[in-house]
C-alpha cells in the first residue's frame, strides 16, 4: 500500500456522516463568490484530454454538463470549505467526468450490476488502459462506487465525500444530514456555473435514467437512497 499520496489522491478518512462536517450551518466558513475563470480544469493534462474523449463518446451531452457542474462545485468546496486539503485537481476531475458513466446507454442495462458499481469497476478499466497511476485510478474507482452510498455510521475517502456532496447539490438541491444545504455555494457562482454548463431539464433527465434502472433491477443501490427519483424530480434549488 502506497501512502505518500494518500491526501493528493483524496483516500483522507472523513466522516460518512456530512451533519459531522457541517454541525452548525450547511458551511464551514461562509461562501464568497468565485468566478469560474479563477477555477481551471486540467484540460491540458493528457490523462484528462484521453478521459474527456472517451466519456463523450460514452455519454450523452446533459450528463457531461452535470459532470462539469460536479467538477466546479466540488472545487469550490475545496477552496472554500476544505482548504487545507491538497486533493488534486486532476484525481478530482477524473472523478467527476467518470462518476456516472454506468448510466451510458451501452451500459445501464448491459450488465445487472448497479449503475454505480459497475461504474467504478469500468471507470477503473479505463483509467489503467490510459495507464493511470494505480492509486490514483483506485481512488477514483472508490469515490465512483460509493457516490451514492449516504450514510450516517463510518467513515468514507474525502474524495468519496466531495462527490457526493456535489452530486446531491446537483441532482437534488438539499441533503439528508445538513440543514439549507443549498446555502453551501454562493447563488451568484451557482447561477454562473449553471448558465456555462447548462442544465436543459438536467432533474427529469437524470430521474428517468433511475427509473430504468430501477424497473429493470429493483435491487439496484440506487434504491439505497429512499425516494431518489422523486427528489431529484423535485429538486426545488435549480427549480426542477
Amino acid at each position: 500500500m502506497c501512502r505518500d499520496n494518500i491526501s493528493l489522491n483524496g483516500w483522507t478518512s472523513t466522516p460518512a456522516n456530512a451533519s459531522l462536517i457541517f454541525p452548525d450551518k450547511p458551511f464551514i466558513h461562509p461562501p464568497t463568490p468565485v468566478p469560474i475563470t479563477d477555477i481551471p480544469f486540467p484540460s491540458t493534462d493528457p490523462l484528462i484530454a484521453k478521459t474527456l474523449e472517451s466519456v463523450q463518446s460514452l455519454l450523452p451531452h446533459d450528463t457531461i454538463n452535470h459532470s462539469m457542474r460536479v467538477y466546479y462545485y466540488g472545487m469550490i468546496l475545496l477552496k472554500q470549505q476544505f482548504p487545507t486539503n491538497p486533493l488534486s485537481p486532476t484525481t478530482w476531475a477524473l472523478a467527476c467526468l467518470l462518476h456516472d458513466i454506468g448510466t451510458a446507454p451501452t451500459l445501464l442495462t448491459a450488465t445487472n450490476m448497479s449503475f454505480d458499481l459497475y461504474g467504478g469497476i469500468f471507470a477503473r478499466s479505463i483509467l489503467t488502459s490510459f495507464d493511470c497511476p494505480s492509486d490514483v485510478a483506485d481512488a477514483v474507482a472508490e469515490a465512483i462506487i460509493r457516490h451514492q452510498d449516504l450514510g450516517v455510521d463510518g467513515n468514507i475517502t474525502f474524495l468519496g465525500q466531495l462527490i457526493q456532496l456535489a452530486t446531491i447539490y446537483d441532482n437534488v438541491g438539499e441533503h439528508p444530514q445538513v440543514k439549507d444545504f443549498g446555502e453551501l455555494i454562493h447563488e451568484d457562482t451557482r447561477r454562473e456555473i449553471n448558465e456555462r454548463w447548462k442544465r436543459e431539464g438536467w432533474c427529469g433527465v437524470f430521474a428517468d435514467v433511475l427509473s430504468v434502472e430501477v424497473r429493470e433491477k429493483p435491487w439496484c443501490h440506487s434504491t439505497h437512497i429512499v425516494g431518489f427519483e422523486g427528489k431529484v424530480r423535485g429538486n426545488k434549488l435549480f427549480g426542477e
